[in-house]
């Protein structure tokens, strides 16, 4: 069930290719709806009532549900506001004061991890941002957390990593004319030996037309999606170049090798189905 959209916040041509792989393997999506009541029935399982697209109320009987709501920051007991924390409605520490993304409105109080407003909820990203702010605080390094290029993977039955920015984010930020999308559909070998269909295997690198096609984005479906990104991240981190990439050998047979393989472009219209090896 979902109020929205898939995946807010990531790349939405791959979060409903996604969407699509998780219905051909036979996950109902129910779309626009809202959950507005659980009920436990004496045989234990539960009735839930939801308000559906049409804001009619609709009923159905589930053996589990499993409710991805969110996270709340636990803050309000701290009683921050008392010596000048700024928060937001939610909760959150307010940071980015004095040039740190971590500083709230109080100069010797920082947040890090999923309380910070605007932070990425990733452990990693918290730890990292931990490690940096100590750096600062005892060395004097001045070295700030970059979350700019963080790599991560939704653990979907068909994964998903990326790093960067998506389609759309590229797009709103330096107009479509100055953004160029390589793209291919592939098939895994593995999946290919054993007639898997590989309808929804994806790659997509955003790039910036006027700076040489820097990369701004790379994006994956498929097996071992967070194994690859990991490793392409650090090449997109350091201001990889489309040709950069393409430039790059790859390993055969692998899934990853389709990304220094790409050369088809949205723009071009030609059809980005990976063929033979």
């Amino acid at each position: 069930m979902l109020r929205s959209i898939p995946l807010r916040g990531f790349d939405q041509q791959m979060a409903n290719l996604i969407v699509d792989h998780m219905k051909s393997i036979g996950v109902r999506f129910l779309h626009q709806y809202n959950i507005a009541s659980l009920q436990r029935l004496d045989n234990q399982r539960l009735v839930a009532s939801f308000m559906n697209d049409q804001r009619a109320e609709v009923k159905e009987e589930f053996d589990t549900v499993l409710l991805a709501a969110g996270r709340t920051a636990s803050t309000r007991s701290l009683n921050l506001s008392k010596v000048g924390v700024d928060l937001t409605e939610n909760g959150k520490v307010v940071g980015g004061h004095g040039g740190e993304r971590e500083r709230s409105s109080v100069e010797n109080i920082y947040a890090i991890g999923d309380v910070l407003q605007g932070g990425i909820e990733l452990t990693p990203v918290a730890i990292k941002a931990g490690k940096r702010l100590a750096q600062r605080l005892v060395n004097n390094t001045g070295e700030q957390m970059d979350y700019d290029y963080v790599p991560t993977t939704v653990f979907t039955p068909l994964e998903y990593g990326c790093v960067g920015l998506s389609e759309e984010s590229a797009m709103t930020k330096y107009g479509a004319d100055k953004i160029e999308v390589y793209h291919a559909f592939y098939k895994p070998l593995e999946w290919a030996a054993v007639g898997k269909k590989a309808d929804q295997c994806y790659i997509k690198m955003v790039c910036l037309r006027p700076q040489d096609d820097r990369v701004l984005g790379l994006h994956f479906l498929g097996p071992n999606a967070g194994e690859v990104t990991q490793g392409f991240a650090t090449a997109v981190k350091l201001g990889a170049l489309y040709s950069n990439i393409e430039e790059t050998l790859g390993i055969h047979p692998t899934c990853a090798e389709e990304i220094v393989k790409m050369s088809i472009t949205k723009r071009s219209g030609l059809d980005p189905n990976v063929t033979g090896c």
